[in-house]
């Protein structure tokens, strides 16, 4: 799966996406540190890249949109360290693949996820 990691997540996650398969990247490897959501969403869309990340923010630029991608995973826990979210990630990745592939809102913790399909209404 194509990801793009957000500015809000460490970079040594990247690492683990790698290493299990994945074509990932930190949002600091392509853009500035300080782009807007909506710069990182464009991307996203352009490149066919699923975003991952742990702002809230893209829930509302996906309802604003009404688009049917890019499809954002975001990690509602507290602790972002990779040791403790890459597991549940890849987890979530596998079981999700197909509805990410179509477009979908994952919202995630350490034990749980749930989806919605895009485009939101």
């Amino acid at each position: 799966m194509k990801l793009v990691v957000d500015m809000c997540l460490p970079p040594a996650l990247v690492v683990g996406l790698r290493v299990a398969g994945h074509e990932a990247y930190h949002w600091s490897e392509l853009g500035e540190a300080h782009a807007s959501d909506g710069e990182i969403m464009r991307w996203a869309f352009e490149h066919d890249h699923v975003i991952l990340t742990h702002d809230l923010d893209f829930n509302a630029l996906l309802y604003g949109t009404k688009g049917a991608k890019p499809s954002v995973v975001v990690y509602r826990g507290t602790d972002t360290s990779p040791e403790v979210l890459l597991q549940p990630v890849l987890r979530v990745l596998a079981q999700f693949e197909v509805e990410l592939d179509k477009g979908a809102l994952i919202s995630m913790g350490r034990h749980v996820a749930r989806i919605r399909r895009l485009p939101l209404a």
